[in-house]
């Protein structure tokens, strides 16, 4: 299990920073994701929502894609996912069963609702919960005052 609270501060706001690079390739649902390996930090993924396309292509599952696409469908427990929104149930059962070793997200679930983001009210938190098999760590807020600001100002269809 990684110790994502072992990790400075500084690092995952570098890595959230990448994320919010990815977001902002889709301004109407900047929910980017980036997946970096813990042991060196080199970005081994990356993906932006594209639900548009195909429904189930959150920030978080087009990072997943992009990862196996790259480096296949192993190593998953070194590597920790950075994502400006925090994961709603779908990626986040999907981010558990890869086994990746850590979850990074800045906007919680409660504030998308609030700036208009429809949601399932489930936190990362409580579906980590129901997954006592899972190892990987989990932190929130980081950079969120950002990322807030980034979801406020997008306008919805």
């Amino acid at each position: 299990m990684l110790d994502l609270n072992a990790t400075p501060a500084a690092t995952h706001e570098r890595f959230m920073r990448l994320a919010i690079a990815q977001a902002r390739r889709n301004p109407a649902a900047p929910f980017g994701a980036v997946i970096v390996r813990a042991a060196d930090g080199a970005v081994m993924a990356e993906g932006v929502n594209a639900s548009g396309e195909h429904p189930t292509l959150h920030g978080e599952i087009a990072a997943m894609n992009d990862y196996v696409q790259r480096h296949g469908n192993a190593g998953w427990g070194g590597m920790v996912l950075y994502t400006t929104g925090e994961p709603c149930p779908m990626c986040m059962s999907a981010l558990i069963w890869a086994g990746i070793g850590g979850v990074v997200h800045a906007t919680s679930i409660a504030r998308l609702k609030q700036v208009g983001f429809d949601q399932i009210d489930l936190t990362a938190e409580a579906v980590a919960a129901a997954a006592p098999f899972w190892r990987g760590g989990l932190l929130g807020g980081v950079l969120a005052t950002e990322t807030d600001r980034l979801f406020a100002v997008q306008e919805r269809g």
